[in-house]
């Protein structure tokens, strides 16, 4: 497993892309820039594994940053993509298809009672921003850092000099016109959230959270901060969002909300909720979705919302998370990798905190506890980077950052988690 891999055909066609796209990529995420070095060229998935273009084959723990919870090619979903092609790839008018993918949403969803299909998660959260402003006739809404819903400019902001101060851009081309009304909270902080809640009392229009992060590395909440979530805004009339585009029907079939028993106002879907293909939902209570354009007149548009082989993808995908369930699988093979990289890591003197949900998981290289961004931002980076690139090496394919959560697909095998802690151990015997 140790020998050397060579990626040559990766390293020629990513310097191609980098004079087609801004920094070779059409995603920031895929350019190793936290680990440094050139990224990997893929040409193929099977099951639990990624070939690149220099014939080089990988155990995969992104699964396209999660989608792909039954592996890659998982024949019903192909199958499904297929036979909607033949049909025709778009219509711009209703379908069936997006029927059947509304109903299949709404029955497994706790919040959701009636959906709106789009095109991204990223789509989703600006949207159900929007509605949400729109409902409540307020301004301000609340996020938390270290959680990510997408490049959406009044979100994409950093906190303000002490808590409960609005937030201010921390991109260019965000104004700070458009981040003015976006207050910036520590992720588990009750008291942060009562007290901002006093401060703006009658002025919030929305909360929004991962229910379960992935993009500060795996960050679950408590038991009081989700409790304190839902009180105060239902006390104070605003509402609350879960965005789980990534741990929707990820760490259960009705998502972490199904899971920890709590019901948010509005949801925010993507990934698994396409089978892998673009397509996002935002959905919740019917009073609320009935604001949305036509029905109200909260603005909400796409010409290719509801495509129907991306609804064809996502129909395969939920039915078969719904009739043939994984997640009983999926928490014995991701509880097997957690147990061996803690002992990897104790047994080689490494400090470290590993947090998992199911099947999303992140090794931090940090004592821990790691609870939220203060706690995550603490972490070893660059022996993270050491860490993905041994890994690499010896044929395993992990997030390539510290900041985010590594998915479990149901096409893992014990042989595959073995075969990774085994090359987890010959990394750390390294240093």
């Amino acid at each position: 497993m140790s020998k050397a891999l060579s990626r040559e055909q990766s390293r020629i066609e990513f310097a191609r892309a980098k004079e087609l796209m801004p920094g070779g990529v059409n995603s920031a995420a895929r350019a190793f820039g936290a680990v440094g070095g050139d990224p990997v060229v893929f040409q193929e998935g099977d099951g639990a594994y990624l070939t690149d273009i220099d014939g080089n084959r990988y155990i995969d723990y992104i699964g396209s940053w999660g989608p792909m919870i039954l592996g890659h090619q998982f024949a019903p979903v192909k199958d499904a993509v297929h036979a909607a092609v033949e049909r025709g790839t778009s219509f711009g008018a209703p379908t069936v298809a997006e029927n059947v993918l509304a109903e299949l949403i709404i029955d497994a969803v706790p919040s959701v009672e009636m959906v709106r299909l789009v095109n991204s998660g990223t789509e989703a959260t600006m949207s159900a921003i929007r509605l949400a402003r729109g409902y409540t006739g307020r301004d301000i809404v609340i996020k938390f850092s270290g959680n990510y819903h997408g490049h959406v400019d009044s979100l994409l902001v950093a906190a303000g000099s002490a808590a409960a101060t609005l937030a201010v851009p921390n991109s260019p081309g965000v104004t700070v016109g458009t981040s003015k009304d976006t207050l910036i909270l520590q992720y588990n902080d009750v008291q942060g959230l009562e007290q901002a809640f006093e401060k703006y009392a009658g002025k919030i229009a929305a909360v929004i959270l991962e229910p379960v992060c992935g993009n500060m590395g795996c960050v679950t909440p408590t038991a009081d901060f989700l409790k304190s979530l839902r009180a105060t805004t239902q006390d104070d009339g605003a509402v609350l969002i879960f965005d789980e585009v990534m741990c929707g029907f990820r760490v259960a079939f009705g998502g972490a909300q199904s899971l920890f028993g709590v019901t948010p106002d509005l949801t925010t879907m993507g990934k698994i909720v396409g089978g892998g293909l673009p397509l996002g939902a935002f959905g919740g209570k019917r009073a609320i979705m009935e604001n949305v354009l036509p029905a109200g007149k909260v603005f909400q548009a796409g010409t290719l919302s509801g495509n129907p082989i991306a609804t064809a993808a996502g129909i395969a995908m939920l039915t078969a998370l719904r009739d043939t369930p994984p997640y009983e699988h999926l928490e014995k093979i991701s509880r097997r990798l957690e147990v061996g990289l803690a002992e990897a890591a104790t047994a080689a003197g490494v400090e470290h905190s590993i947090n998992r949900v199911g099947s999303m998981m992140t090794l931090f290289f940090h004592p821990g506890p790691v609870t939220a961004w203060e706690s995550a931002s603490a972490c070893d980076t660059q022996r993270f980077s050491k860490y993905f690139w041994g890994l690499i090496e010896r044929g395993i394919y992990m997030p390539c950052s510290q900041f985010e959560a590594l998915f479990v697909s149901n096409s893992h095998t014990e042989q595959d988690i073995d075969e990774t802690i085994a090359a987890v151990k010959e990394v750390f015997a390294k240093w």
